[in-house]
């Protein structure tokens, strides 16, 4: 089972991805942006924190990191990092992409097919050559809509998280960190490639160092075999005394031959000494390259390693900070509730009290007004007591005038009278005026 752990693993046999490098000032103004986070009141803002101090400190990360993505993404374009390939974009921004992708996929593929049908006089007939006019009309139209498919997508995606949470932001940061991560990967891949390259490249050049300088010796010899006959030469041209025989010529001619023998000699001897410097000169170049490469393989390993272990920890780290936020969120919302409930209590409290001092008045009322009341039903009582001694003091003088004008006792008609009037009350002469009695009633609502 192979080692999961191994964080420097460097595949040489996976597919790269060649970026040019466009290097700009955006590292530096994101270094620069980074430095100034530093608040020396920090600590005290931990002594003193509230809940509400939490939300402006959440807003101020939201911020934070809202400008380093976009920082990120500029610095994107300027070192040649394809956007949507260290961007998470949603299902909206791909589709802008994907869309234009395919659309140029098509019309590559209509191209292909206008231009593989033959160049003959009936396909011509049947509008062969304006298809393919037509075909590379709409592939160039493609091209430019797939070219400016990134550009979209980065401007719906630079829209979006200009709104997005904390979360959001979190998740793009963690995206960048893992592509970067990939990223550091293909370049260690490609710098170890130009490692191999520059040690065959130091074989070859220390060979050929080798070579010159044993072409080198091998000149020197046979120059100093010519030196030696040109010595010779010129002393056999001194000796001879006649300047202007066939013989001072011949001996002119060798000399010169000899001299020219001798520079050519001299030349490839200068050749090969300065082709041995300079093949000397490329060894220590290539192997010092090798070593620069070497150690800049090794830190991309370190930062790699590091950042893919640092970018799984943070996922989880990240996680309890979100969750942390939304606990803070529902601490503040429950304290609201509790608050109200509270509040609420308080209203239906009050209302109760409110309900129970009104009803115990309004029973104290009530009672109160039963004096006033019976007051007033004793002047009613009193009233209608007297209205019917008048008119019983009037029927005895009726009774009496009856009586002496037509000899009849007008006191049973009249006591029968009464007793068939059953609203009247059934009086008595010997009965006191002001205290009638009450009118009984069955149905008694306090029984």
């Amino acid at each position: 089972m192979a080692d999961d752990f191994d964080l420097l693993e460097t595949n040489a046999n996976e597919k790269t991805e060649k970026v040019d490098v466009n290097w700009g000032k955006a590292i530096d103004t994101m270094k620069s942006k980074l430095s100034q986070e530093d608040d020396p009141e920090v600590r005290q803002k931990i002594l003193n924190a509230t809940l509400d101090d939490v939300v402006h400190m959440a807003e101020k990360d939201r911020t934070t990191l809202l400008d380093a993505i976009k920082d990120l993404t500029d610095y994107q374009d300027e070192v040649g990092i394809i956007f949507e390939k260290f961007s998470a974009l949603n299902p909206t921004e791909q589709k802008v992409i994907d869309d234009a992708q395919k659309a140029l996929e098509r019309a590559k593929i209509e191209l292909e097919d206008a231009q593989a049908k033959p160049d003959t006089w009936w396909n011509n007939l049947w509008g062969r050559k304006s298809k393919i006019a037509k075909a590379e009309d709409a592939l160039k139209a493609t091209e430019k809509i797939r070219a400016g498919a990134d550009n979209k997508a980065k401007a719906m995606f630079q829209e979006r998280i200009e709104s997005a949470d904390v979360q959001t932001l979190l998740s793009e940061l963690s995206y960048k960190s893992q592509a970067a991560v990939t990223r550091l990967k293909n370049r260690e891949v490609e710098i170890k490639e130009v490692e191999e390259k520059l040690k065959d490249a130091i074989v070859e050049a220390s060979k050929n160092h080798t070579k010159a300088l044993e072409k080198k010796k091998e000149v020197e010899a046979k120059l100093e075999e010519q030196y030696a006959l040109l010595k010779q030469a010129r002393q056999e041209l001194e000796d001879i005394a006649d300047k202007q025989s066939a013989q001072y010529a011949e001996a002119i001619g060798k000399v010169t031959q000899l001299e020219q023998k001798v520079e050519e000699l001299e030349g490839l001897k200068n050749a090969y000494t300065t082709l041995a410097a300079s093949k000397d000169s490329f060894v220590h170049k290539h192997n010092l390259t090798i070593k620069v490469l070497t150690s800049l393989r090794s830190n991309l390993q370190t930062h790699r390693a590091k950042l893919k272990s640092d970018t799984e920890e943070r996922l989880k780290y990240y996680d309890g900070y979100v969750v942390a936020l939304k606990a803070r969120t529902d601490q503040e919302f429950a304290a609201i509730l509790e608050h109200l409930g509270v509040k609420t209590d308080e209203h239906i409290g009050e209302t109760l009290a409110s309900m129970h001092t009104a009803s115990a008045k309004a029973r104290q009322d009530m009672m109160d007004n039963i004096p006033v009341h019976e007051k007033v039903m004793q002047g009613v009582y009193s009233s209608y007591a007297e209205a019917l001694q008048e008119i019983r003091a009037k029927d005895g003088e009726i009774q009496k005038n009856f009586a002496e004008r037509y000899g009849i006792d007008m006191k049973e008609i009249f006591e029968d009278y009464y007793k068939a009037d059953g609203n009247a009350p059934a009086g008595d002469d010997g009965e006191p005026a002001g205290k009638p009695k009450p009118e009984t009633n069955d149905d008694d609502l306090l029984s």
